[in-house]
This record gives C-alpha cells, sequence and structure tokens, in this order.
C-alpha cells in the first residue's frame, strides 16, 4: 500500500510539473537569425538562415528555467550572393551535403539583470558540437492585438569562432575572420 500510495505522489507531482509548463514556439515571419564575418579584415559581410524553428519550454515568466530548441536549414543559408551563397554551402565551408542542419541546445538561461540574460549550450554545426554562450536580452511578453496569443520577445548576440566547427579552414583570418557575430531576433508564440 506505502508503494501504491508514493507511486501515485510522484505521478502527481510529475504531473503538476509538466502541466505548469509552456510551450513556445518560434513566430517564423517575426525572427531572424543572423550572422556576419569581416572580409579583408576591411568590411562585414552579413548573411542569414531563411529556415529556422525553435521552441521554449517554461514554467517561469522571467524564463529563467527555460529549455530551448533551435534548428536551422544550412542550405537556406543567404549572403544575398548566388555565388558566394553556393560557396558556402560547399565542402570549403558549411559542407550542405553531408551537414545539413545546424542544432543550438540550450544547457541554462541564467538572468543576469533587468533584461540581460546569459544563454549557455551546445551548438552543432558542420558536425562539431561546442558550448557557447550568448547574451540575450528579454523584451518582455505582451498580447498580440488579433491572435490574443502571449507573445515573448529576444534579442541575441554573441560570437563564435568558425575555425572551432572546421569551417572555412583553408581561408586565412586575414581573409575570413575567425570571429563570426551571432545577431538574432525572435518573437515566440505561446502555444
Amino acid at each position: 500500500m506505502k508503494k501504491v500510495t508514493f507511486l501515485l505522489a510522484i505521478a502527481a507531482i510529475m504531473s503538476f510539473t509538466v502541466a505548469d509548463q509552456a510551450v513556445w514556439k518560434l513566430d517564423k515571419s517575426h525572427a531572424k537569425l543572423g550572422f556576419s564575418i569581416t572580409h579583408l579584415m576591411l568590411s562585414d559581410v552579413e548573411g542569414s538562415f531563411k529556415n529556422v524553428d525553435a521552441t521554449i519550454i517554461s514554467s517561469k515568466e522571467d524564463f529563467s528555467d527555460a529549455v530551448i530548441n533551435l534548428t536551422a536549414d544550412v542550405n537556406s543559408i543567404n549572403t544575398d550572393d548566388d555565388k558566394r551563397d553556393t560557396h558556402l554551402k560547399s565542402p570549403d565551408f558549411f559542407e550542405v551535403a553531408k551537414y545539413p542542419t545546424l542544432t543550438f541546445k540550450s544547457k541554462s538561461f541564467t538572468k543576469v539583470a533587468g533584461k540581460a540574460y546569459k544563454l549557455t549550450g551546445d551548438l552543432t554545426l558542420h558536425g562539431i558540437t561546442k558550448t557557447v554562450v550568448l547574451d540575450v536580452t528579454f523584451n518582455g511578453i505582451g498580447v498580440h492585438p488579433y491572435t490574443k496569443k502571449s507573445v515573448a520577445g529576444f534579442k541575441i548576440k554573441g560570437t563564435i569562432n568558425r575555425s572551432d566547427f572546421g569551417i572555412g579552414t583553408k581561408f586565412p583570418s586575414a581573409m575570413l575572420s575567425d570571429e563570426v557575430e551571432i545577431d538574432a531576433n525572435a518573437e515566440f508564440i505561446k502555444d
């Protein structure tokens, strides 16, 4: 009898925890996963991934317990230059035939102060997984005037090194900076 009571108590706690968690889905029409890299140590070239999906699972209004998962179709890379985009998809860079997807899975989402957070997670790119830390500004939660659904807004910035992921290794940093700046904006809709 004690065993049954204990199992029922565990089940009740688990169902309460799951029920309190909200799922937030990326509003793709109000999101951008962008990046920039310095060319010839003179100017920045910007690009983005056009096909991105992400979800946040959180039970707290400030998202401090958020679990974030993101995927992007690397073949959707766009730098506004078809020839360059084709080259970026080749084995010289992203090798999309072999590594078609990039993923990010959060480990922690920690409030620093006010709207500022640190997002730590595993980025898998070009078949290599590395832990990265990104700066996030949480712009708050509002209600969409048409859908009446809750919407949350975020701005994400950070820097990764392309060499850490084996991307474009035959191109020296004098030609293409090793550092790649990440610049993303995202709205999420509460499901």
